[in-house]
């Protein structure tokens, strides 16, 4: 068993949380999510990309430093790197 140093597993588990709450939160139609729209135009990497950048720019900023901002940084940052491995395949290889 590994010793997390830095609380890995907890935070995991709560961005899994607020991921999952967010399903219930999205504009959908006919059961189709607007970022499925997105990635179908071929937006997805720069609207995941872009969120990643505005939610760590308001960071400290736009209600202090708010963990918030810091979860939606790591979630869309999620997004990128499903849009990455569906239009470039996982070229690392599970090597980090």
């Amino acid at each position: 068993m590994i010793d997390h140093k830095f609380k890995e597993p907890e935070l995991l588990a709560e961005i899994q949380q607020y991921i999952d709450s967010t399903y219930a939160q999205h504009y959908a139609r006919n059961n189709r999510q607007t970022f499925e729209s997105i990635v179908d135009c071929g937006h997805g990497e720069g609207f995941a990309m872009g969120n990643v950048k505005k939610y760590g720019d308001r960071y400290g900023v736009k209600k202090g430093h708010n963990r918030d901002d810091l979860i939606k940084m790591i979630h869309y940052g999620l997004l990128a790197l499903y849009v990455h491995d569906l239009e470039h395949g996982d070229t690392n290889n599970g090597n980090v």
